[in-house]
């Protein structure tokens, strides 16, 4: 892993929240598309009082670096799969809740960042990071110890080919060989949108046995309240970490955008039990398991992004 040697910036333009940085620049960000990272480099440098960049080769480094930060602040420059590693590792070594986290989104798949609110653009998102503000999250985590930032889709909304899917080779396997991984009036609404629309011409993932056809079979409990139950088949299932500390859960029957309307309910903890079925995760699809739950934890984790 290469490291590039701490730099020190007296510049009078620095910001009021200097402080020292850790920048970890994900390998794929680096092939994707160096100029970014460049850029995102420079202007970090430039704004903070001093910086240390690493260049991890792979997850192995990746995450040695982020365990050796020290009393830096750690700041990923990658995608959606280094920021996913990055707060899994961290909830893994129970790190996550006094380590908070910045981000400056490069490379191939960029969904989850966006809908998180994080700037696109190399300038902006790096100087998010030296003048933003550190907010605190819920997020899900589910009984195999993974972690769930955006969303879990079941059905057409866990697509096994969007270009977007990924299974990351740095989670450990869980049960059934799955792996782990001012706000408007409902915040998880934009996430839900967001999400469904790169999904959207995904091919369905079904709950049923391979080679079956119709929609799934599932039992979705809420807080030990049971939903929807195995009688009755569904299309999919989305469940949201929302605010507050509870998820955001909606059902949709299989007449979805015609004559039915979904089913909905908000709860700490969500159940989804049936036949074996796949999920995805964020940008991460899981499985097949016969069960799985997901409880949120609330504030769990810190993200800087651009102040007001």
């Amino acid at each position: 892993m290469a490291e590039v040697a701490t730099s020190a910036s007296s510049s009078a333009n620095s910001s009021a929240r200097s402080d020292q940085l850790l920048v970890v620049v994900d390998a794929v960000a680096r092939r994707a598309d160096g100029e970014s990272v460049r850029i995102a480099k420079d202007v970090l440098s430039a704004g903070a009082s001093s910086t240390k960049v690493c260049l991890p080769d792979g997850p192995e480094e990746f995450a040695r670096a982020l365990r050796r930060r020290g009393s830096r602040r750690p700041v990923v420059v990658g995608d959606d799969r280094a920021l996913l590693r990055a707060v899994a590792l961290l909830h893994r070594h129970r790190e996550l809740a006094a380590c908070g986290l910045s981000v400056v989104p490069v490379g191939p798949v960029l969904g989850l960042t966006r809908s998180l609110g994080l700037p696109s653009g190399a300038v902006a998102a790096a100087r998010a990071v030296l003048d933003g503000a550190e907010r605190r999250l819920d997020l899900l985590v589910d009984d195999s110890d993974g972690v769930v930032l955006g969303a879990v889709g079941i059905g057409p909304v866990a697509g096994d080919q969007d270009e977007g899917a990924f299974t990351d080779p740095d989670d450990d396997a869980g049960p059934g060989g799955s792996r782990p991984a001012s706000a408007p009036a409902r915040p998880w609404l934009r996430t839900c949108q967001s999400l469904v629309r790169t999904l959207a011409s995904s091919r369905p993932v079904r709950a049923a046995a391979p080679g079956a056809a119709g929609p799934s079979r599932l039992r979705v409990e809420v807080d030990g309240v049971t939903l929807v139950d195995l009688d009755q088949p569904v299309e999919g299932v989305l469940v949201v970490p929302g605010t507050g500390g509870v998820a955001e859960v909606e059902v949709r029957p299989p007449a979805w955008g015609a004559q039915a309307s979904p089913l909905t309910a908000r709860g700490r903890t969500v159940t989804v039990s049936g036949a074996h079925f796949r999920y995805r995760a964020d940008a991460v699809v899981s499985g097949p398991v016969r069960t799985r739950t997901w409880v949120v934890r609330e504030g769990a984790w810190g993200l800087t992004l651009p102040a007001g």
